[in-house]
Formats: C-alpha cells, structure tokens, sequence
C-alpha cells in the first residue's frame, strides 16, 4: 500500500522548516522528501539533509529529463522534488512530507489529487518581519523584498486543504500532528477562526 503524501508550504519567515523539523521528530512514520535546490547552502545546512545543493546547469538537465514532479523559481533560485525519490519512498509505504512553496504545491495537487496539502501562516505581519530579521542571513533589501512576496504568497491560502497558524509553536505543531492522524476538515482555510489572522495578513 502506498503512503500518504503530504504538501506543507508557507510564506518565507512564517517557521515552516522549524514546524516541519518538529512534526518529523515526533512522528517517526513520517519521510522528508528532500528538494534539489540552486540556492547556496546556509552556514547550518548539509548537502543532502535540508536540501540537495546543485548547480543551476545541474537543475536544467534533471528538469529535461523529467525527473522533478515539481518545480518552481523562488526569488533566484529553482527548487524541485525529485520524483523517483518521492515514488520510491512512498511504495515503501512510507507516509512522505513535502516542504515546498505554493507553485510546486500546486504542481502536485494536479499530479497527485490524492495529497493532503497544508499553509502555514505566521500571526501577523510584525511577526513575520521580526523572524525575517532574527535569521541574520538576509540583508536589509532582501528582507524587504521577502516582506513584499510573503503578501502574494499568502494570497493562495484558499488552495489548500488546511490553514495552521504558527503562533505558539508547540500548538502548531500539534495541530499539524492533529491534521496528519487524520483532522483536516477541522483546519480549513475558510473557518471563522482565521479572519482575524487574515485581516493583519492581507489588509
């Protein structure tokens, strides 16, 4: 039997990665598809355990040959899911998690309908700025532009199955918990609870 694939995105700066990193210590069941990036590594990441660092003319060939299920350009950079890792750990039966922005989930909701597909949304615009900021990678400029695309890419939330708010961490956590044990329907994008978040979000 096949394992379940589910698709987390989120704005940059609104704790995806942390939340992700959390879910998989907790719940061992679940696999990280592990994406081909172009984007340079940051001083805490290894080749091959938040990403697959390639270079660009690397990507275009691995794109040709269709091995992505999905790919996007984020900022400068390409990002892609590799296919016949994703196929192989699912046959295995394992229950997979993909942390991509909203153009590849979107990709993969078409190929694969079967997904459960989850946003993460940060409380407000001030705190977004503020985990942007606490990074210390980003300049000043680059900051400012992440604020700006954060607006266009929170504006999908309406495409996913849940929306989870990364208020307080370890809620969120457990909310996403919640969602891959089988809760989704309790977490959907138009529940009254959000509008508030929203109206901060995207006034």
């Amino acid at each position: 039997m096949s394992g379940r694939l589910f698709v987390i995105s989120a704005p940059s700066g609104a704790g995806k990665t942390s939340l992700v990193k959390a879910l998989l210590e907790r719940e061992p069941r679940l696999a990280l598809s592990i994406s081909h990036t172009t984007r340079k590594p940051r001083p805490t990441e290894a080749n091959g355990r938040e990403y697959h660092f390639v270079e660009k003319g690397e990507f275009e060939r691995m794109k040709a040959a269709g091995d992505f299920l999905e790919s996007a350009q984020v900022f400068d950079n390409y990002y892609g899911t590799s296919l016949g890792q994703l196929n192989a750990q699912r046959a295995a039966g394992r229950d997979v998690v993909l942390e991509i922005d909203w153009q590849g989930a979107r990709q993969v909701r078409l190929a694969c309908p079967e997904c459960e597909s989850i946003f993460v949304l940060p409380p407000s615009r001030d705190a977004l700025r503020h985990r942007l900021q606490a990074r210390q990678t980003d300049s000043v400029e680059v900051i400012q532009r992440r604020l700006r695309e954060a607006v266009g890419d929170m504006s999908h939330y309406r495409e996913f199955d849940a929306v989870v708010v990364n208020d307080e961490f370890e809620r969120a956590v457990a909310d996403l918990q919640r969602i891959v044990h089988g809760a989704v329907d309790q977490y959907a994008p138009d529940r009254e609870a959000l509008q508030p978040v929203l109206r901060n979000l995207l006034a």
